[in-house]
């Protein structure tokens, strides 16, 4: 089955794990999570403007892994996936994963999000967390939650 269609924009304010995020595995990881066209910047931030995104859009004082931003869902997804590079090397560490396995499900993760899904609601969660290992599995990761 064909991929959906991604234009993909790949930014590093913090370049520290740039060598972990080759363009075309973040775009094949997008691409998985991905039911329709989509046109996704991709965002790799510091401590600080992952801190200064989160406090100004969600208010909450801390940076975060990963804030999605997401503009439309059809007929092609259109978002924003910022990820904070200081956050995701510590998670990886405390689960003791790979970045590459993190960003991977980070990306995908919020990619969902850009789509519409969440994890407010303790069925929604139990949905997301199911397709994102799936989508995980496909793509030759270990199940995220199983940890």
């Amino acid at each position: 089955m064909a991929k959906p269609e991604l234009t993909l924009s790949l930014q590093f304010a913090d370049a520290s794990h740039r060598q972990h995020l080759p363009r075309h595995k973040v775009a094949r990881w997008i691409r998985a999570a991905l039911a329709a066209p989509g046109e996704i910047t991709v965002r790799i931030v510091g401590a600080e403007e992952g801190r200064s995104l989160n406090r100004d859009y969600r208010g909450k004082d801390y940076a975060t892994n990963v804030l999605t931003f997401d503009y439309s869902h059809a007929p092609v997804v259109s978002a924003d996936l910022i990820l904070c590079a200081p956050v995701v090397e510590a998670e990886a560490r405390d689960q003791k994963i790979t970045l590459e396995a993190h960003y991977a499900h980070l990306l995908v993760h919020g990619t969902l999000h850009a789509q519409g899904h969440d994890h407010e609601e303790e069925a929604d969660a139990r949905a997301m967390e199911a397709q994102e290992t799936a989508v995980l599995a496909g793509l030759g990761f270990a199940d995220p939650y199983a940890r």
